[in-house]
Parts: structure tokens; C-alpha cells; sequence
């Protein structure tokens, strides 16, 4: 997974989940930072969700979820 793919797969998710529109979705969960495995070896990656109280609240919840199952991506 690159961090392209993992951004797109954010979107889409809180799109159908919780509704509204891609662009503005996008708009909050901003760009994916990927950071170097030598130190960050157990997730490697970190979003900064911008908007309103209850957007950002959705984007750490899914973000919480994803981090699970997508530890480490490639920097894409």
C-alpha cells in the first residue's frame, strides 16, 4: 500500500460511511506523511485532519482503524 492508495482509501471510506462529499473529505484528511522505518518501525505513517470538530473526529477514527490493518506504506 502506498500512501496515494492509503489517502484514496480514506476518502472513500468516510464518503460512504459517513456521507458527503469526496472533495470535501479529501480537504480533511489532508496528505498522508510517511516517515523513514529506521524511526517509526511499528507505523510509519500520520495523517493531520483539518475541518470541523466532528470531520476530524471521523478522519482519527477511521485513521485509528486503518493504522491496524495498514502499518507501514510505501511513500507513493
Amino acid at each position: 500500500m502506498t500512501a496515494s492508495n492509503l489517502r484514496d482509501l480514506l476518502v472513500n471510506m468516510l464518503t460512504r460511511d459517513v456521507g458527503g462529499d469526496r472533495r470535501r473529505w479529501r480537504i480533511a484528511v489532508g496528505d498522508v506523511r510517511v516517515y523513514s522505518r529506521a524511526t517509526h518501525p511499528h507505523c510509519n505513517w500520520a495523517v493531520a485532519p483539518s475541518g470541523s470538530n466532528r470531520e476530524i473526529a471521523e478522519v482519527e477514527r477511521l485513521v485509528d482503524d486503518l493504522r491496524a490493518r495498514h502499518p507501514i506504506v510505501a511513500a507513493g
